[in-house]
């Protein structure tokens, strides 16, 4: 139950980012007064993701690893071109993890509860305006709605974020910025190699995706795919089929179906309005080449959460433009980059993708991922087909 008509900070959105950005804001100012809402009955249900996530955001973030949201350790990924070409990576170390995502948001918000955040799940909220300034917000909590004041307010409520664009933040998202996707968690499966990610790459597979199975034990994985979210046939239809055609599939059970869209492109150039601060998917903070969200959500989050401290301490919110400018000096000139990558990579026929698969490495797939381009992309110029579209990108 919500506590109290007034808080320093009230954060919307218990998932990686917003549960980061109280977590760092009370790391940083133990005095913040800090109140964390969550729609859901349920902090981390349902989850909309592969649950993979990389080595480096343990080391960045000080992530424990914890048996109880960690299902599986990873040594790297094989991406298996529309003719099954073959690029693998399999590092001497483990390169991240397979998370259980109810787990680890739970865990995420207890540990911003335990730095001094009051958490309530099951609570819906809406900004609270009034004469054109934002006040707070209005939390409906089992049927009854009270207003709550805030100095500052933190939108981190998905990228279908309801608050950003009541405080005025243009968050228009262009449908062929958003993929539609689908996952199936299957148990009895036979995987080969069970500690790397297997990624499927091909038109007829995955129109402007990918497919992809994520181990979480040796037989069972997260099985899901991720397409053009204006596609004329459903990524459910993808994802079946695809199962269908494959033997060491079709014989598996569905433990779990989850849903959703992800953020593939359209990073919000503003993020912050007045009082009013967005973080994580609500942030299109998504790494457009795989869709990977709960890195980039949390080190966003860190930088909101170190900002909002200081903004309490010198009770100037003029501070909050300080997390914009650094994200975007940092993080977000990185996804621009892999979003220009992305954007070449859509317009790769299926033996465009057989081709490049024969030259490039696995260690260039990675580079790729982190918007170095220009040298990965040398190495196709020779091919005639490619050659215009790759001058347009180096």
């Amino acid at each position: 139950m919500i506590k109290k008509d007034f808080y320093d900070v009230i954060v919307i959105g218990a998932g990686p980012a917003g549960s980061t950005t109280a977590k760092f804001t009370l790391k940083n100012n133990k005095k913040a007064d800090v109140l964390v809402l969550d729609k859901h009955a349920e902090i981390g249900s349902p989850k909309r993701c592969g649950e993979g996530l990389g080595a480096r955001a343990f080391r960045e973030l000080n992530i424990p690893k914890d048996p109880r949201f960690i299902n599986k350790e990873i040594y790297g990924f094989v991406v298996y071109s529309p003719n099954r070409t073959l690029v693998k990576v399999r590092y001497d170390n483990s390169s991240g993890y397979i998370i259980e995502r109810k787990i680890f948001d739970k865990f995420l918000a207890s540990e911003s509860a335990r730095a001094g955040a009051e958490v309530c799940s099951n609570v819906f909220a809406s900004l609270w305006k009034e004469n054109g300034k934002i006040l707070g917000v209005k939390a409906k909590e089992f049927g009854e709605e009270r207003k709550i004041k805030a100095k500052i307010i933190v939108a981190a409520d998905g990228v279908d974020s309801r608050i950003a664009r009541d405080a005025g933040i243009n968050s228009t998202l262009n449908p062929i910025h958003l993929d539609s996707c689908i996952e199936y968690e299957m148990i009895n499966i036979r995987i080969d190699e069970p500690d790397l990610i297997h990624l499927f790459m091909g038109n007829k597979i995955a129109p402007r995706g990918y497919l992809w199975i994520f181990p979480k034990d040796d037989d069972r994985a997260n099985v899901g795919i991720g397409i053009l979210g204006n596609e004329t046939k459903t990524a459910k239809y993808y994802l079946d089929k695809f199962i269908k055609e494959h033997e060491f599939l079709e014989k598996g059970s569905i433990l779990e179906v989850n849903v959703g869209a992800v953020p593939v492109g359209g990073l919000l150039k503003e993020l912050v309005k007045e009082n009013v601060l967005v973080v994580g998917d609500a942030a299109r903070q998504v790494n457009p080449l795989h869709g990977g969200g709960i890195y980039e959500a949390m080190s966003a989050a860190k930088i909101a959460g170190e900002k909002i401290a200081k903004v309490i301490e010198e009770n100037n919110t003029l501070i909050l433009k300080d997390y914009e400018r650094e994200w975007w000096s940092t993080h977000g000139e990185k996804l621009k980059k892999v979003l220009k990558i992305r954007n070449f990579a859509e317009k790769l026929s299926d033996e465009d993708m057989n081709y490049l698969a024969k030259i490039w490495s696995g260690e260039d797939l990675t580079e790729l991922s982190r918007g170095k381009h220009v040298e990965v992309f040398k190495k196709a110029l020779k091919h005639p087909k490619l050659f215009t579209l790759i001058k347009k990108f180096i």
